[in-house]
């Protein structure tokens, strides 16, 4: 790994690190959460996951939740299986985010987001190995929330540049932006 990218990464890290600390005072003006949990899915736009189950928990009474995905990409898609590279190239991946809530007055149930995470995955080729291996990176996020009101259903979209700290190959890039939608059943 070059020189600069290790300093790249320690300057994300610690950054994070001082914004979750920051954050991770209990706000006394923060409205009660409208879910505390919910289970749906999320689409991805494709390195990691394509789609993935996602759970979403809030953290006690505090505007922190957790969120937690588990997702695949399948062989047909991306950039792997296009002319020069193609190789059939499935990934399953894992991804741990914190994310801090803030809410967006006018509009109730609706609030924007910012956290970091953790995201591995296992990448398995078929018909070239050169592309297989094991992957880790890590990504601040960003994003929207919106519960509706009257049905138990939770909307988000966010953000996740991802920076590589362990890949497959040299093939792979260091840096990954991917988006993201989900839709969650929500419990009370």
């Amino acid at each position: 790994m070059k020189p600069t990218m290790k300093k790249l990464i320690c300057i994300v890290i610690v950054v994070l690190g001082i914004s979750s600390a920051g954050f991770s005072q209990k706000k006394s003006t923060y409205q009660s959460n409208t879910y505390t949990s919910g289970i749906g899915v999320r689409f991805g736009s494709g390195y990691f996951d394509l789609v993935s189950a996602s759970y979403k928990t809030f953290l006690a009474e505090s505007p922190g939740a957790l969120e937690l995905n588990l997702g695949f990409r399948p062989e047909s898609y991306g950039y792997y299986n296009s002319g020069y590279y193609s190789s059939n190239v499935f990934n399953l991946s894992f991804s741990a985010s914190y994310q801090y809530h803030f809410d967006i007055p006018p509009v109730p149930g609706l609030k924007w987001f910012i956290g970091g995470g953790l995201t591995a995955y296992e990448t398995f080729a078929n018909s070239n190995t050169h592309y297989a291996g094991f992957g880790m990176g890590i990504f601040p996020t960003g994003g929207a929330d919106y519960k509706f009101g009257s049905i138990p259903l939770d909307v988000s979209a966010d953000f996740r540049p991802t920076f590589g700290l362990v890949r497959p190959n040299d093939l792979h890039s260091y840096f990954y932006a991917t988006v993201g939608a989900s839709a969650r059943y929500t419990f009370r």
